[in-house]
């Protein structure tokens, strides 16, 4: 009987909701960015088995983080590989060495280390208003939502379908509603001979150690630009999306955790780790499960899956992209609607701030890059002048207006 008992115990936290958003977070990450982290690994020289220990210290840092994190926290974190810093390194690691190279991710993550250690970044967010953090999230997201009917068009039976499962059983089943969906989504295309399994092949992945080297103009001139990156438009962003799902999760040790793994994976490949925005508010949102409090589950699961793709690397991504796009585009819009959706609602809630979380989430929703940095962090950074700046200046400008109507 007690061993029933606790079966009953673990059971009862277990839910396909938890299941399927941790995995559409994993397959939405992957697909959409797992060929750039290939372009960088080739930029800095490496192997094609050292390619295949990026992916593994990728999947294992990945994994351990979110699950330890989320654990501890009990809340739906999730950490992921900064896109944009990948991207950064396609075209900045020309010239350097592999060993270079690692000693850049290992003095970029240190880096990260000490913003979480000293408690700066915490500091920082703190004077976002949540309407800011709403209008930032929504803006990251709106693509997402978008591109759900932009794929419409060129696979109209395949959005379709999943489309009506979406609007049918998000009132008749709405703990089901993503996976729902994802399984339509996958007879469709099964159906339509759109799924490509044929090429797969499975192969474990192995690390493959590369000493670091430490070069003074390299770690300046790559080094400091792939920290600014990851923690503009990585990090900020990824907080955002935890304040504006209701989590009020300490910053410092969710960005500590980041950078050690960091420095301890660089050598393998791990070139930054950093809190996730997107996919995390796939885990966060109402669709990942009805309470709040147990949603830190399907990062769990996320982590999961995370530790599959790191074991298995190529295979993993390779299985990942025998999915068709429309399949990965729809699915991942119809799981950040609800998101979307109150993320907008939370920006404009308050009158009174609701100008500058407008700005901010036009900003990020246009996608726009200076320096380097996403649109995320510059429409975070106009919306907080728009917020600040009139009751910095409003006092003055009362003063000098009395003293014109004295004279």
């Amino acid at each position: 009987m007690g061993s029933i008992s606790e079966i009953f115990k673990i059971t009862r936290y277990f839910s396909v909701s938890h299941l399927s958003a941790g995995f559409v977070a994993v397959l939405v990450g992957y697909t959409s960015a797992a060929v750039i982290i290939f372009q960088a690994a080739e930029a800095a020289g490496a192997s094609t088995a050292q390619i295949s220990s990026w992916l593994w210290a990728l999947g294992i840092g990945m994994g351990l983080s979110t699950i330890v994190l989320s654990l501890y926290f009990r809340a739906p974190v999730l950490t992921a590989w900064s896109t944009p810093g990948a991207a950064l390194l396609v075209t900045a690691l020309s010239g350097a060495s592999l060993n270079e190279a690692v000693g850049i991710f290992m003095f970029s993550s240190g880096l990260i280390l000490l913003c979480g250690v000293t408690g700066w970044f915490e500091k920082m967010m703190r004077h976002v208003p949540m309407s800011l953090a709403g209008g930032m999230l929504a803006g990251v997201l709106l693509q997402f939502g978008m591109d759900l009917f932009r794929v419409l068009a060129d696979e109209f039976l395949l959005v379709a379908v999943m489309l009506a499962v979406y609007i049918l059983a998000k009132h008749a089943l709405p703990r089901y509603v993503i996976p729902l969906v994802l399984v339509s989504g996958g007879a469709i295309a099964f159906f339509q001979g759109q799924l490509q399994l044929e090429t797969l092949s499975w192969q474990v992945s192995a690390p493959v150690w590369v000493t670091p080297d430490f070069s003074l103009a390299k770690l300046i001139g790559v080094g400091i630009p792939l920290f600014i990156v990851t923690m503009a438009s990585q990090n900020v962003p990824g907080v955002a999306t935890l304040r504006a799902n209701g989590y009020q999760t300490p910053v410092s040790p969710l960005i500590t955790c980041t950078g050690f793994t960091g420095v301890l994976l660089a050598p393998f490949g791990g070139f930054a780790f950093n809190l996730a925005a997107i996919t995390a508010a796939i885990c966060q949102g109402k669709e990942a499960g009805a309470d709040p409090e147990k949603r830190y589950l399907a990062s769990v699961w996320a982590g999961g899956f995370y530790l599959l793709t790191g074991l298995f690397g190529a295979s993993i991504v390779a299985l990942f992209a025998a999915f068709p796009s429309g399949l990965v585009m729809a699915v991942a819009g119809l799981a950040l609607l609800g998101t979307i959706g109150n993320s907008l609602s939370a920006s404009l809630a308050r009158q009174d701030e609701r100008e500058a979380a407008l700005l901010t989430f036009l900003v990020t929703a246009s996608g726009i890059s200076l320096a380097g940095i996403s649109s995320a962090f510059w429409g975070l950074v106009i919306g907080l002048l728009a917020y600040h700046l009139p009751q910095t200046v409003a006092p003055y400008l009362s003063r000098v207006s009395f003293s014109r109507q004295a004279r």
